[in-house]
């Protein structure tokens, strides 16, 4: 990482990262969604995941406005980014339907109101318990993952006297992120049923033959962090032939083509996704030429996105308690700066080496830049939150940092490790913090202890 030019460019917010209400006041402070980053802290404590739910609405209008125009029926949010009741709410209230892949995803969509038929359920080992749920929901699209999952949707379907509409998920050899794609050996996974080996089209013929389920379409999910549309044009050649082989095959038409989700988002200033506009035109011309190809129609289209409509809304606030100067090699100096949170609220550094954005929060500084790592308070030296980093100089405890597009998969992904209560969420908006998710207390972990 380049080591900034100034401090005034250390300070800078690129709004390719950040929410599109962040700025700096008058003494240096962020400010994101009207609510000063010093005053969350102080009311709702730190760690903290700030979300901005202007920026997260504008995102599923566009995302929506977008793909509709390309071909696709419904543009479905991917909870498993990140789901609270008031995020189920904001998506579908901007048109969005949502992609639950558990049970309890699924209870958190229908305890914010929303309507079973735009829900689509995912999961390669769906219990029957959660497909009973489902299909008891009036679940729009069941995803089969699995020769199990058609007797046990079926099961179920024919016991509750409906017939459910499914999606058989397919593998097509395609694996694709940011601006790589590999066309290969890529069906080695748990993941839906091989092309190649004729498993998806056996499922979909043993789906034909049993009244109570009612085959839809394919579905097909090539990878995340997606920043073009090349990785799309082979598996889309590849899902498109398959159709027209299930036609000649079996007479069967497929009518939905889902292609998932995988688009991505900047979390450096260098990060250049595709606009969701051109993405979107792109994937819906490379459908229909696909189709005219070989001689079948255009399918109604859908889509899958999570990262790209709540990520780029979420910052993470933290304090910095320690800060630890580290001579290296060769005479240069790291700083190490440990915040009071880390791998518990965001383990995405250590499972995947990502890389974030992050900046001082609670002032703005003239200070020389100094590299630092900034860690968190786990008891693992693979707790780092961002590896590299450039922070001013005089940094201290107590000061407030603000790490950009937090708002996918990491709250989701938290945990509890060294008993550390998960943090809490707050959205805002236009002056306004409404608690989105409660942060946990002592108490809350206790009460699971029965010897507590």
């Amino acid at each position: 990482m380049a080591r900034p030019a100034s401090a005034e460019e250390m300070n800078r917010l690129s709004p390719a990262v950040w929410p599109t209400s962040t700025r700096r006041q008058g003494d240096g402070a962020l400010e994101i969604g009207g609510i000063d980053v010093r005053d969350a802290a102080a009311e709702f404590g730190t760690p903290l995941f700030l979300l901005d739910e202007e920026d997260l609405r504008e995102r599923a209008r566009r995302y929506r406005s977008a793909y509709m125009e390309a071909g696709a029926h419904l543009v479905y949010y991917a909870a498993k980014a990140f789901l609270a009741t008031s995020v189920a709410r904001w998506v579908t209230e901007e048109g969005l339907g949502i992609d639950v892949a558990s049970g309890g995803e699924l209870a958190v969509a229908l305890r914010a109101g929303v309507p079973g038929d735009r829900l689509l359920m995912h999961g390669n080992n769906k219990s029957m318990a959660e497909i009973e749920a489902a299909v008891a929901a009036g679940v729009g699209r069941i995803v089969i993952d699995s020769f199990e999952d058609v007797v046990r949707i079926a099961d179920a379907a024919a016991r509750a006297g409906v017939v459910q509409s499914v999606l058989v998920r397919v593998t097509v050899g395609v694996e694709a992120h940011t601006h790589e794609f590999i066309a290969t050996a890529h069906e080695d996974q748990k993941f839906g049923l091989s092309v190649s080996s004729g498993a998806a089209q056996e499922a979909v013929r043993r789906i034909a033959k049993l009244p109570s389920l009612d085959f839809r379409g394919l579905h097909s999910h090539i990878g995340s962090q997606i920043f073009d549309a090349s990785g799309f044009e082979v598996a889309a050649a590849r899902v498109v032939s398959l159709a027209q082989r299930i036609w000649d095959e079996q007479g069967i038409e497929v009518e939905e083509l889902n292609l998932g989700g995988g688009m991505g988002i900047a979390y450096l200033e260098s990060d250049d996704p595709l606009d969701v506009a051109d993405m979107a035109s792109q994937i819906g011309e490379i459908v229909a030429k696909q189709c005219a190809n070989e001689g079948i129609p255009m399918p109604a289209l859908a889509f899958e996105p999570g990262r790209a409509i709540v990520g780029p809304a979420g910052v993470t606030l933290y304090e910095v308690g320690t800060v630890k100067p580290v001579q290296l090699d060769g005479g240069a100096v790291r700083t190490y700066v440990s915040v009071d949170g880390g791998m518990s609220d965001n383990i995405r550094t250590a499972l995947y080496d990502a890389e974030y954005t992050v900046v001082l929060a609670s002032r703005e500084s003239a200070a020389e830049p100094m590299l630092c790592r900034v860690v968190g308070k786990h008891c693992e030296s693979g707790d780092i939150v961002i590896r590299d980093a450039w922070l001013p100089s005089d940094l201290v405890p107590g000061d407030l940092l603000a790490v950009a597009a937090t708002g996918a998969y990491c709250r989701s992904m938290a945990s509890n490790y060294n008993v550390l209560p998960r943090p809490g969420v707050v959205g805002v908006c236009r002056g306004e913090a409404a608690i989105v998710l409660h942060r946990e207390t002592l108490d809350d972990l206790l009460r699971l202890d029965p010897g507590a």
